[in-house]
């Protein structure tokens, strides 16, 4: 049985085969358990991540080969690649982040839209569980744990500043005027 599936899905002892290359199909082998990617919000999710990426080289590796037994052009191949390795380098990514997070690099956020990140960020630099987060607000672990899956979308200025005080942190911020780049006139 064929089906279709996106690459998040995908067991690493999972046989890919298809006929078209733009299209990925999954053909089950022993047990299939799903897994869906998400910003890494803790040690536990951390070491998963790693696990996955890790067994990611060996399914890419067997993606490979299973496109090319089907006498693909390596053109075909590498078209038909892209879905599962543009995972894999997402996956790399949000190790990265976590890694560089936990050691207070946060980086310059440009936009007010990401002061949800970078609440996430500081929670998890502080080695603070999201529990505790919510004890600190006075709030239900699930409420703290719904904020951080939607990445505190919509939060206020007052609730964004409880947050920070919870975490015995402070933000600081500059302006810059945007700058636009310049119509050219031709006279």
């Amino acid at each position: 049985m064929l089906v279709l599936r996106p690459y998040s899905h995908l067991a690493p002892q999972t046989v890919c085969t298809t006929s078209n290359p733009a299209l990925l199909y999954e053909q089950k082998i022993g047990e299939h358990r799903e897994v869906h990617p998400a910003v890494i919000r803790n040690d536990s999710e951390y070491q998963e991540a790693q696990r996955r990426l890790e067994a990611d080289q060996g399914f890419l590796q067997q993606q490979r080969q299973a496109l090319k037994e089907l006498d693909l052009s390596e053109q075909d191949v590498e078209y038909a690649m892209q879905p599962a390795l543009s995972f894999h380098a997402q996956l790399h990514e949000e190790i990265e982040w976590y890694e560089r997070v936990k050691q207070r690099d946060f980086g310059t956020i440009s936009s007010l839209t990401a002061i949800g990140q970078l609440l996430i960020a500081a929670r998890i630099a502080n080695g603070m569980t999201q529990r505790e987060l919510a004890d600190k607000l006075g709030v239900k672990e699930s409420q703290a744990s719904r904020d951080e899956r939607n990445e505190y979308h919509g939060i206020t200025v007052e609730r964004a500043q409880r947050v920070l005080d919870a975490l015995d942190e402070r933000i600081s911020a500059t302006l810059d005027k945007e700058r636009r780049p310049q119509e050219l006139v031709y006279a």
